[in-house]
C-alpha cells in the first residue's frame, strides 16, 4: 500500500512537472552519477598487502613478475592483475592507484632502475616505447639520489 502511494505520488509529480524540465532534471542526475564513477575509479585493492621488499629481494620471485608483466611465462593472480593494468598505469602516472600501489610502484621503480637496469630498459620498450614516462620516472629517482647506470 506505501509503496503504491509513493508510486503513485511519483507520478503525479512527474506529471506536474513539464517535459523540459523533467529532461534537465535527468541530464543533471545523470551527468552527477557519472562524475561520481568516474571520481571513484581505482584499480582493485585486493593486492595491496603484497609485500614488495619480498618480491624485490628474491630474485627468483622478481623473475617470475617480470615474465608475466613481458608476457613470456606463467602469471599469479597478482602478476596478472598487475599486467592487466600496466600500461594504463605506466599512462596516467598511476592515477587510478590506490596509496599502497602508489608507493609500491615508486619503490619497485626506484629498485630497478637502481639495481635491474636491464629490467627497467626492457619494460620501458614494452610499456612506454615512447619514453614520455620513463623520462618522469628516471627524473624522480634523481630527486631521491639514485644514480641512473649508463645504457
Amino acid at each position: 500500500m506505501i509503496t503504491t502511494d509513493i508510486i503513485t505520488h511519483c507520478e503525479l509529480q512527474l506529471i506536474t512537472v513539464p517535459k523540459q524540465t523533467r529532461t534537465m532534471k535527468f541530464v543533471i542526475v545523470l551527468c552527477c552519477v557519472a562524475v561520481a564513477v568516474l571520481a571513484d575509479e581505482k584499480y582493485t585493492s585486493k593486492y595491496d598487502d603484497v609485500n614488495v621488499d619480498e618480491v624485490l629481494e628474491n630474485p627468483r620471485l622478481l623473475k617470475g613478475y617480470v615474465d608475466c608483466v613481458m608476457e613470456r611465462g606463467k602469471c599469479t593472480s597478482e602478476g596478472k592483475e598487475l599486467r592487466d593494468h600496466m600500461k594504463d598505469a605506466i599512462a596516467t602516472g598511476c592515477s587510478k592507484c590506490t596509496e599502497a600501489q602508489e608507493k609500491g610502484a615508486t619503490k619497485v621503480i626506484d629498485h630497478l632502475i637502481k639495481n635491474e637496469p636491464a629490467i627497467w630498459r626492457e619494460l620501458c620498450a614494452k610499456y612506454d616505447p615512447e619514453g614520455k614516462w620513463r623520462k618522469k620516472y628516471e627524473d624522480r629517482a634523481r630527486a631521491n639520489g639514485i644514480v641512473i647506470p649508463e645504457e
